[in-house]
Parts: C-alpha cells; sequence; structure tokens
C-alpha cells in the first residue's frame, strides 16, 4: 500500500481564494477592508519571517495588515498598553502577538488582555472555553486546518476512531475537542501514554503533535489510516515530522508530508478567522460553511 499525499499547500490556496472573494465582498458591504494586526516583540529570526508571511498573506486576501515591531526589551507594560489600544481600534478586527514573547514577559497576561472577539489565534481561555462548550469562538489555527484536511479527505469523521497524540493548549487538546464534536471517539494520548502504539493501532484517524522527530513509527498504524502530522522539527536532514514518514507511507491510507502538509493551512485558517471576526464586528452576515 502507498498513501496518498495531503497536499496542505493546494487546500490552503482554495481556502486563501475563498477568503480573499469574501473579504472583497465585505469591504463593498461595511466599506471598509477586514483588519489583522500582528505584533512582534524582538528580532527572533523565525518569528520575523512568520510575521512577514502573514503580512503578504493578509494583503494578498484583500485585508489590511497592521504591523507593530517592537524592539526586545519592550516591558510588559508597554506590550500590553499596545494590546488595549489595538482592542479599541474598530479598524482592527483580529490581533494576534508572535510567540515566543521575551523572557520578562508573561505570555499569559498578554494573551488574555487581548479581546477575546479579536483573538483570532483562538488562545485566550474564553475561545478555549467557548470550543470546549460548544459555542461559537475562534478556534487555534493549526488544529483548525487540520479538521479541513480530515473532512476533505474523508468527508465525515463521525464515529471514526481518532488518536490525538500531544496535549498542548495550541494544538492537542483544540484538536481532540474538534474531532469530538465532530462526532469522533477521540483518545487524547501523549509521549507518556502506556502502550500508545496499542491506542494507535486501533486508530482511523491519526494526529501527530508531540515535537518529537519521527516519534510515530509506521508499524504502530492500522491499514489505511488517515495520518495528520503536525510536527515542525529541524534536524540534520532537515524538516521533519513527528511521524516516520516512509515507514508511515507503506501502511496509511492518507498522510501529510513535512514541509507541505498542515504548515500552509494554518495561516490560511488565521486569514479565515479574521475575515468572521471582521463580519461579527460589524455586524455583517457571514455563512462560516462556506468557507
Amino acid at each position: 500500500m502507498s498513501a496518498r499525499i495531503i497536499d496542505g499547500k493546494a487546500a490552503a490556496a482554495r481556502l486563501r481564494e475563498r477568503v480573499g472573494e469574501f473579504a472583497a465582498a465585505f469591504e463593498g458591504t461595511a466599506g471598509r477592508k477586514a483588519g489583522l494586526a500582528v505584533v512582534l516583540v524582538g528580532d527572533d529570526p523565525a518569528s520575523a519571517v512568520y510575521v512577514r508571511s502573514k503580512g503578504k498573506a493578509t494583503l494578498a486576501a484583500n485585508m489590511t495588515s497592521f504591523e507593530h515591531r517592537l524592539p526586545a526589551d519592550t516591558t510588559e507594560d508597554a506590550l500590553i498598553a499596545l494590546v488595549d489600544t489595538l482592542n479599541a481600534d474598530p479598524a482592527v478586527d483580529g490581533i494576534l502577538v508572535q510567540l515566543p514573547l521575551p523572557r520578562h514577559i508573561r505570555e499569559a497576561a498578554v494573551l488574555t488582555r487581548i479581546d477575546p472577539d479579536k483573538d483570532v489565534d483562538g488562545f485566550h481561555p474564553v475561545n478555549a472555553g467557548r470550543l470546549a462548550t460548544g459555542l461559537n469562538g475562534f478556534v487555534p489555527c493549526t488544529p483548525l486546518g487540520c479538521l479541513m484536511l480530515l473532512k476533505d479527505e474523508l468527508g465525515d469523521v463521525s464515529g471514526k476512531d481518532a488518536v490525538v497524540i500531544g496535549r498542548s493548549n495550541i494544538v492537542g487538546k483544540p484538536m481532540a475537542a474538534l474531532l469530538t464534536a465532530a462526532s469522533a471517539t477521540v483518545t487524547l494520548a501523549h509521549s507518556r501514554t502506556r502502550d500508545l502504539p496499542g491506542h494507535v493501532a486501533r486508530a482511523d484517524i491519526v494526529v501527530a503533535a508531540v515535537g518529537i522527530p519521527h516519534f510515530v513509527k509506521g508499524e504502530w498504524l492500522k491499514p489505511g489510516a488517515t495520518v495528520i502530522d503536525v510536527g515542525i522539527n529541524r534536524t540534520d536532514d532537515g524538516l521533519v515530522g513527528d511521524v516516520d514518514f516512509n515507514g508511515a507511507a507503506s501502511v496509511a491510507g492518507a498522510i501529510t508530508p513535512v514541509p507541505g502538509g498542515v504548515g500552509p493551512m494554518t495561516i490560511a485558517c488565521l486569514l479565515r478567522n479574521t475575515l468572521v471576526a471582521a463580519h461579527r464586528n460589524a455586524g455583517v452576515a457571514l455563512d462560516k460553511d462556506a468557507i
């Protein structure tokens, strides 16, 4: 068996095109563009690349990009003051504070200051609570992208056995909540789970987000399983995922590559969340199922 490759780049391109079309229509209705503010503190090279790519993608999607680049010695109070200003700015629909922050700034203090209705990253505890209880809120972009890829591949995940490996607030926990809401039967596992291979062997869907290169082995998988590899690990051999791709591809029914799988969907879902926020903030109706 040779697994189908789930093309995240192509899926992200389709989503970004739809977002751009809806964003143009929003501008015509609301009289302004949807706006995304991105805040970068310090000069971390990887973060700078991410911020630049998000800015370009925002402009390409017919939205306004507000970039705020602050020096590494910016105080926590100054950063929170900026967040308060962005919360109050009607031109800003979404706020993203690029992580990680310098060590002297408490991430939780900053992220919880963002207006939950502008929290397009979906990290605020209010949005986490909305997701857990089935209310409308913003879902972290990476697990949202994973769910979209799964639905593109499988059509419906209802009744499927799913194992999510990794319990982070950014990927693992919201991924498990999304799959549960979609009526999958979900096991939330992690690197210390007893008999992890046994759990994986029963799974129709495996989402690996544990942050360990090649952690999930091909021989663990149920033949024909759909595998979503969230891992991005820098090694001497380049970027690799949390799944042993070569081994898994000979057993799985479908699998995301690294790179080119989940990664492109993350920014596309950020744009999608910003578009949803803009419609809410402007009181303009939007059929979320259409995007």
